[in-house]
């Protein structure tokens, strides 16, 4: 275990920006083996790392299916409060582009449904296909989204940075969002206004003023589970909480997304940033828990009011 975490503490930095991405899938459901041999051809680079395999029993993301999730009724609402002064700026790191935040205070944070402590928002990101047809890491009942938000948040009350929680079994939370396409999203716009600035990789903008609380549904309703980053090196860290509802987005807002690139300017070879989501990963004995009784309402409730 000692030798594991002097491996792994290097990386941590550098985990801070760059909690991301990837796998690549196939437009319709397919065992978890045959993805893997379809696609392997198509991996990023980031998967050719020795630590883009490891041997842990938690890894993500996953397929959640609806009739194993078990209902706890003990879940209670999220407790979100993020102040929009504290969104610094947009970095393309290569994988995808990431909102960062200044996580210095506890002045944007998240609290209460399964968690016992209380999270600070580090950054946020996507995850995206090269169509519509796929994009999302986790699927519900093998249902594929064209793409998944990630809100990134670690322990600060019991760990004083993020390298240091990353390293701990407790010490990230990260709120999931489906996008499937429908109407364009207002709140989503002003960052997709700024994402031609930062088109290729190790572009950084500045970006200020930014409320993220825009991009969650409304409804209450959540998967949770203990998972993994789905970044090498991959780990065991998350608590995964998954809203049930996704949000709208246009196509046109999501073509945005497709039009950066991995590649730096200086490049040759200009390449799309597009299917940048990781294989699923079994379920393995873990539990997958929800807030609400999955056979009660719809996939998509009617909004609520409180968030």
């Amino acid at each position: 275990m000692v030798t594991l975490r002097v491996i792994l503490a290097p990386l941590a930095m550098h985990l801070r920006r760059s909690v991301t991405v990837h796998r690549w899938t196939p437009v319709r459901k397919c065992s978890l083996a045959g993805c893997s041999y379809k696609l392997r051809h198509q991996l990023h680079p980031v998967w050719q790392s020795p630590l883009s395999v490891p041997g842990g029993r938690r890894q993500s993301p996953i397929n959640i299916t609806l009739r194993d999730s078990l209902h706890d009724p003990h879940l209670k609402p999220l407790k979100i409060r993020y102040d929009p002064n504290t969104c610094t700026q947009i970095w393309n790191n290569g994988y995808s582009f990431l909102v960062e935040f200044d996580d210095s205070t506890d002045k944007s944070t998240l609290s209460g449904g399964p968690l016992l402590n209380q999270y600070r928002l580090c950054q946020f990101h996507f995850h995206w296909g090269e169509s519509n047809a796929v994009g999302s890491e986790h699927t519900i009942d093998g249902t594929l989204f064209p793409a998944e938000l990630h809100l990134v948040h670690w322990n600060s009350s019991k760990y004083k940075s993020f390298e240091e929680a990353v390293m701990e079994g407790d010490g990230l939370a990260v709120v999931a969002v489906f996008l499937k396409i429908g109407k364009r999203h207002e709140g989503l716009q002003k960052l997709v206004d700024a994402l031609p600035a930062v088109r290729h990789k190790d572009s950084v903008v500045e970006f200020t003023s930014f409320n993220p609380s825009c991009l969650l549904p409304t409804c209450l309703d959540y998967w949770t589970y203990s998972g993994s980053l789905t970044t090498p090196p991959l780990t065991e860290s998350v608590a995964w909480i998954i809203k049930k509802r996704p949000v709208e987005v246009s196509h046109d807002q999501l073509a945005v997304f497709r039009s950066l690139l991995f590649t730096s300017a200086d490049e040759e070879e200009q390449k799309s940033m597009v299917n940048n989501f990781r294989l699923q990963q079994p379920l393995m004995n873990r539990t997958v828990r929800s807030s609400f009784s999955p056979f009660l309402g719809s996939m998509e409730p009617q909004p609520q009011t409180e968030q």
